[in-house]
Order: structure tokens, then C-alpha cells, then sequence
């Protein structure tokens, strides 16, 4: 939320954020907003921890190529279930602190570019097991009580 992202910004420090639109194996095309913080090493004594430009770029585009590895071969059920423990925030933590120390990279936000064309047979393939366990079972028992 808002909250959350007002708490991370902080003075004396680099934001770097980055956008990429990654297709899914069930036919969605998302855009997906990272965004992480640059941190103090431990023994530092400089007040402030800013990125060189080309460090920055750099961090970028290990953004961009972990999304990108972690979202194209899932469908948007398994994105879901990535995005809700914030794995993907912390596979780019550890893969852009090799670069520059980085802290709170997350995914700030999640867009719907384009969705898949509605295809009834699918659905119909999708649920066909469940309706026939539900026809089958019995409705409308008398309660004992």
C-alpha cells in the first residue's frame, strides 16, 4: 500500500524501480513494478549509500531478467502464489546485493495488459470433473435432530 511504500523511502539512499511486461504460459500479459533500496555496508562510515549510474543499470536489468525467469513459466494462478510471500522480492534482494548492498526490494504493483480470449471449451474441460462429483452426491437429506 501506500503506507508501506511512504516507509521505505528514506533519505540518503538510492531507489531504483523497474517495469516489465512478462507474458504467462495460460496467455496474460502483465507489467510488473519492482522496486528496491539501497543499504549501508556494515562497517560504513559515509552518511550516505548511493548507486553509481552504471550500478543502477545494472541492478535494473536483474530485475527485469528475474521476473521475467520467475513469472514466464507459470500460469497467473502460480504468479499469484509467488507474489503473495514476496518471493520474487527476495530472490532480487539477494541476486542485486551482489552488485550493491540492497535492502526491501519488492514487487510494489502488478497490471493486467492483456487477457486471453475467452474460450468456453477450456472451461468446460476445467470444471467438467467437479460438476459431475457435485450431481452426483445426494441433496436435500432430512436432518435428524
Amino acid at each position: 500500500t501506500r503506507d508501506k511504500l511512504c516507509g521505505l523511502v528514506k533519505k540518503w539512499q538510492t531507489t531504483i524501480e523497474c517495469h516489465t511486461d512478462v507474458k504467462t504460459t495460460d496467455g496474460y500479459v502483465l507489467r510488473v513494478f519492482v522496486i528496491g533500496f539501497t543499504q549501508k555496508n556494515a562497517n560504513q562510515l559515509k552518511r550516505h549509500t548511493y548507486a553509481k549510474s552504471t550500478q543502477i543499470k545494472r541492478i535494473r536489468k536483474i530485475m527485469h531478467d528475474t521476473v521475467v525467469h520467475e513469472i514466464s513459466g507459470v500460469d497467473l494462478k502460480g504468479t499469484v502464489n509467488k507474489l503473495i510471500p514476496d518471493s520474487i522480492g527476495k530472490d532480487v534482494n539477494k541476486k542485486a546485493s551482489a552488485v550493491f548492498p540492497m535492502q526491501d526490494c519488492c514487487v510494489r504493483k502488478v497490471k493486467v495488459i492483456k487477457k486471453p480470449k475467452f474460450d468456453i471449451g477450456k472451461l468446460m474441460d476445467l470444471y467438467a470433473d467437479g460438476g459431475a462429483a457435485a450431481a452426483s452426491s445426494t441433496f436435500g437429506e432430512k436432518v435428524t435432530r
